[in-house]
């Protein structure tokens, strides 16, 4: 019988899966420049405490939702290493997924960022 996964071992194993994600998907490290560049305007233009909830809220939500379409992926390619349309179709949709939340994350940015660019800079 299989011994039961440990706290540890689930802690273990999902850092192990973000070190591959950064190692093995580009869009996960463009994901997680962009993010490393939100906080660190954050930082520099001295957001709000609900301002950087909501940042960190949307850069949560961009790279989970890159990890689910990853891991879609890689089943996906388990499952049917071969040109299928069906694949692809579903692949297409996880891809869509990311690209909707990035879209909402970037008009978020800009209603936060843009008020603050605008007096700091007098855009």
């Amino acid at each position: 019988m299989k011994r039961a996964h440990s706290l540890i071992d689930s802690f273990t194993d999902a850092f192990i899966g973000m070190s591959l994600a950064l190692r093995e998907e580009r869009n996960m490290r463009i994901h997680f420049a962009l993010a490393a560049l939100a906080i660190l305007l954050g930082l520099y233009l001295g957001l709000e405490p609900w301002q950087w909830v909501v940042i960190l809220l949307v850069i949560a939500a961009v790279i989970s939702m890159e990890l689910v379409n990853s891991a879609i992926e890689r089943a996906v390619d388990l499952a049917e290493p071969n040109d299928n349309p069906l694949a692809a179709f579903a692949k297409r949709l996880a891809a869509s997924a990311v690209l909707v939340v990035a879209v909402v994350a970037v008009v978020i940015g800009l209603i936060i960022f843009v008020p603050y660019l605008r007096v700091k800079f007098g855009i």
